[in-house]
């Protein structure tokens, strides 16, 4: 298995913008991208992480110098969509990928890891205008993905595991994508051609997103309270 981290954006809506978002510290010391890799050490090797890197790239290449790096020289223009389509081609096993801003408890990796076919990490909580939301079926597969749906479930939090089956498809729908396009787009159009992901629900307080400045204060808060032993 490969690990992607999705690592190239500035992170203007957090106002970090003097240092890669993956970099913004956390209340014990460790920057996200660093609180992750040491989340994953139990799983995966160094070596078989890539971080796709963009802006201001040479300080995560320089603080992390023993993983695999795939430079999108367009991160400025282009989405997730075109950054894991780079990391994509370069892989031929199963992936777990994570977004660069994402904290996590230690027992969610290993939801997703057990999954037998493609997964996504969401909750069952009210959504904000600008997360990811997603519905199911009742068989709990996804059946849409997308910013835009008005009755959602809840909110998928950016860590996803994608079959090894299932990357030929996910690679083309990414090049059909835009380059402004999520690519929870390109899940959504390989779902419409026949590729199946279970949703794994977690806890609110057991994962989620850092975009904005009142996140990264409830994301420490939630750190306090897995230092303490408390996940709930």
């Amino acid at each position: 298995m490969k690990v992607i981290i999705l690592a190239a954006g500035a992170g203007k809506r957090l106002g970090s913008e003097n240092i890669p978002k993956p970099l913004t510290k956390l209340i014990n010391g460790q920057s996200i991208l660093e609180f992750q890799l040491e989340r994953l050490k139990p799983h995966v090797s160094l070596d078989d992480i890539i971080l796709v890197v963009g802006y201001q790239k040479e300080k995560i290449m320089e603080a992390f110098p023993n993983v695999l790096f795939v430079y999108n020289p367009d991160f400025a223009q282009e989405n997730t969509a075109k950054s894991l389509l780079r990391a994509l081609r370069k892989v031929n096993e199963d992936v777990l990928l994570l977004n660069g801003d994402v904290i996590f408890h230690l027992s969610v990796l290993e939801q997703l890891l057990t999954c037998a076919s493609s997964c996504m990490l969401v909750n069952k909580e009210s959504v904000g205008k600008e997360e990811v939301k997603y519905r199911t079926d009742e068989k709990h597969q996804i059946v849409d993905v997308s910013k835009e749906i008005e009755y959602a479930e809840g909110e998928a939090l950016g860590i996803n595991f994608f079959s090894k089956n299932d990357i030929p498809l996910l690679i083309s729908c990414l090049e059909r994508c835009s380059a402004k396009d999520y690519f929870e787009q390109a899940i959504q159009w390989a779902i419409l051609a026949g590729m199946k992901v279970q949703a794994k629900i977690v806890l609110a307080s057991q994962c989620m997103e850092i975009d904005f400045p009142r996140d990264l204060q409830r994301a420490n808060q939630m750190l306090k309270l897995w230092e303490e032993g408390i996940s709930t």
